[in-house]
């Protein structure tokens, strides 16, 4: 596929392959240290190495559990007619009464087999190798923060309060957990490597998961999942990418949960105005701005700028960490200008003819429909 490839300096991909390598033997050899002296260590029962869970796959559980509860899943409005919900789509009340029930089990395996055939062949026949590569490399570091999202979103339900609000969280664990299955059965479709995270994800999805408090909500629903809507909405343009819109749909639901929970259930002042609360939310987010050098290359085979990307990345997260009140306006400002300064740096110490830019006036999302998404997001 024609993606017109960015030109990325040697030395510069070299020196971020390089720094990331170090940043994640030295995060991961820190965590081991501690874990040997029970002293702490990585958090997470997760092993990004084989793309599981710690205790593996466990296929047939999910098979019979998670997909089953799924299909079972059923609808107010269709069982509870006299309710107020209105939660069936017109899709959904078709499907009730259409033919693939009607399917026996072997008809069904053969349907899945050829779907997943098809799906394959259609990615050979629109990427090379490099671009499937890139690809799988970008998506892996949100469906690896998926695993984390389904840790974090689960503690979170445990933190909240009012019937509507765990109600919210506990959707959102089940879209966690099948953004995780989905994402992972996606990337394996590809036939490429799927990497470990990376040192700066390691770094930004540990520091996460332990948090305390309403800063799990910060850093997941605001910094991890502001990062995946901007992914999504960048990629579910592509060739056999349209699930995207699906996930992108869903991440802008939970990007939206702060502001909804903290307008009922506001900050305290010290929590919003603390220097030491407002210093940690900056030291979360800084990762982030490592991963967005890190993933130059793999963005540029893409025909995409890591620069814009970060900048629109920017742009969103502090909005919605403005309006659930995380960080003052005064701070969003700071923020924003010193990161768009070091995106400038690095892109005038790495690119020839670099002229200053507002990066954080980029616009990474494509395509009207996930745009349409954003502007109810970011418009309201």
């Amino acid at each position: 596929m024609d993606l017109h490839s960015r030109t990325v300096a040697p030395k510069v991909a070299h020196f971020n392959a390089r720094a990331g390598q170090f940043i994640n033997r030295m995060a991961r050899g820190w965590d081991s240290a501690l874990s040997t002296l029970h002293l702490g260590g990585r958090k997470a029962q997760y092993d990004d190495y084989s793309y599981e869970f710690i205790g593996g796959a466990n296929d047939e559980m999910r098979k019979k559990h998670y997909d089953k509860s799924l299909r079972l899943l059923w609808k107010a409005e269709a069982q509870a007619p006299w309710s107020s919900f209105k939660d069936a789509t017109r899709d959904e009340k078709a499907l009730m009464e259409h033919a693939l029930r009607a399917l026996n089990d072997d008809e069904k395996a053969t349907r899945a087999h050829l779907a997943s055939q098809e799906f394959r062949a259609l990615l050979d026949a629109h990427y090379t190798y490099e671009q499937k590569q890139a690809l799988v490399s970008v998506l892996s570091a949100i469906g690896h923060g998926e695993a984390y999202a389904w840790l974090v979103s689960a503690d979170v339900l445990g933190l909240v309060k009012s019937t509507g609000a765990r109600a919210a969280l506990t959707l959102q664990v089940v879209e966690e957990a099948k953004h995780f299955v989905v994402l992972r059965e996606l990337l394996q479709a590809f036939q490429v490597e799927i990497p470990p995270l990376s040192g700066w994800e390691y770094i930004l999805l540990e520091q996460i998961h332990k948090q305390s408090g309403l800063d799990k909500l910060f850093g997941m629903n605001v910094i991890v999942e502001g990062i995946a809507l901007s992914l999504f909405g960048m990629l579910a343009e592509l060739p056999g990418l349209d699930v995207l819109h699906m996930f992108h749909l869903d991440e802008s639901r939970h990007t939206a949960v702060p502001v909804s929970y903290l307008k009922d259930f506001p900050l305290r002042k010290w929590q919003r105005l603390s220097p030491l609360a407002r210093l940690n939310r900056v030291r979360l987010t800084l990762p982030a701005i490592g991963l967005i050098f890190y993933m130059e290359k793999d963005l540029a085979v893409l025909g995409l700028d890591s620069l814009d990307f970060g900048g629109s990345v920017l742009r969103k997260v502090t909005q919605l960490a403005s309006r659930a009140g995380f960080m003052p306006e005064g701070d969003v400002q700071v923020f924003i200008k010193v990161v768009n300064e070091a995106l400038n740096a690095y892109a005038k110490l790495t690119r020839h003819g670099h002229s200053h830019k507002n990066f954080h006036e980029s616009e990474a999302t494509r395509g009207e429909r996930a745009l349409s998404v954003e502007a109810e997001l970011f418009d309201a």
